[in-house]
Formats: C-alpha cells, structure tokens, sequence
C-alpha cells in the first residue's frame, strides 16, 4: 500500500469505455499523487487483475451485473482497499447504502474532475468525501444545526477564516487554487442551507470561530 512518499495505486471500474478512457486520461495527465494501475469494464476483471489489490479503487454504482454494492464495498474493505463510489444516481438513501457499506466517498459524475482526485487523495488518508449536493441531500434533515464538514474542508475553512488568502490555502494543503476555491463554494453552500449567510471573508471567520474551527485569534483548533 501506497506510503506518504509514493503515488496512490488507483482502479477505475466503469461500464461505460467512454468514461472509463476519459477518466483514465485525465487522471494520468492531472495527478502525480495518483498512478493508474488498472481501468477495467467489469467487477470480476477488477479481482482477478494483476494489479490487485490495490489502495483506492473508483467504482461504478451500477456495473449492471447483479452484485449488489454493498457486497462489492466491503469485500474491497477485507482486502484493505479503500473504494471511492460514482453514480448518476443522487438520491439520500443510495448514498447512505453505499457510505454505510463502507465506501468513503460518494461522487456524481457531473462532479468536477478536480473533486474526484480529491476524493481519491482523501480515501487514502482514511477520510469521508461526498459530493456537495448530495451532502446536502443526505443531511436536508439538518437545516438550522451547524453543516457537516469534512476534514479537508474544516482545514480550508480554518485557513482562510484565519486571514490567509486563497492561494495560501492552496500551497499550505498542497492543492490547487481552483480546488481550494472549489471547497470554498461548498463550504458557503452547506452554511447556506443550513440557515447561514457567510458568503464575505469576514461572515465565513466570524462563523469558523462560533463553531470551534478556529479560535479568536485565527489559530486552527485540533487540525
């Protein structure tokens, strides 16, 4: 399994050959962190592939083979593999099955390509990513409580609600600008629904301090 210092061992499973050849470029051309070792059609080719097991397989909600997902998830979970869910489909309690199965993460496919490797990258550390809208989907139930951020998001949240510009961000979490901007506009986005209006820099730090992401003084808490 991949250390701190060597790429991500990445599958991709996906029925689609269009996609599938698609994605694999994109990820061969946009990420160093990430190395593609298999890119497959079917579940049986993903098992008996030379490559495997490997740390982070991106997989195809509905591969049209009878298996369920739940079956699938937690068999790559016993192999030590990290699996990271696509799918058209966005409705609440899909995810749920999936996340529920072990799965951490969750992506539609409209979803930018930039999230999707951040996605990968934050399987690998151990941690949950789902796509904006669909956390909002899932947790609709929450309107008035305080969101549900994920880790990465706390951190962008706690550096820029700290003073620090966007840029900064970026190079501090080893990201691009326009990821950190895109975490940015989900970070806004589930305040939003959630009943809060921290669309200026200085609504979003006042907001990070009320929830404990950062203290008065700016400093991030527990990142």
């Amino acid at each position: 399994m991949a250390t701190p210092e060597e790429p991500i061992r990445l599958a991709l499973v996906d029925d689609h050959r269009m996609l599938l050849g698609a994605l694999t470029e994109w990820i061969r051309s946009a990420a160093d962190d990430i190395t593609l070792v298999a890119a497959v059609t079917t579940w049986p080719e993903l098992l008996t592939s030379p490559a495997f097991p490997v740390d982070v397989v991106l997989l195809d909600l509905d591969l049209k083979d009878s298996i369920p997902v739940s079956l699938k998830i937690s068999t790559l979970k016993t192999a030590g593999v990290k699996t990271v869910v696509m799918s058209t489909y966005s409705e609440p309690n899909v995810v749920r099955e999936a996340l529920g199965s072990g799965a951490l993460g969750y992506l539609v496919k409209s979803e930018d390509a930039d999230m999707i490797v951040e996605a990968i990258r934050a399987a690998q550390r151990g941690e949950q990513y789902v796509s904006a809208e669909l956390d909002l989907a899932i947790n609709s139930g929450d309107v008035g409580g305080v969101p549900k951020l994920s880790a990465q998001e706390r951190r962008v949240m706690a550096l820029y609600g700290g003073g620090e510009p966007v840029k900064s961000v970026a190079y501090q979490l080893g990201i691009s600008e326009e990821t950190a901007k895109s975490y940015l506009k989900r970070i806004r986005e589930k305040y939003r629904v959630a009943g809060f209006d921290v669309g200026t820099k200085v609504a979003l730090r006042k907001r990070a301090i009320t929830d404990g992401i950062i203290v008065q003084d700016g400093s991030p808490v527990g990142l």
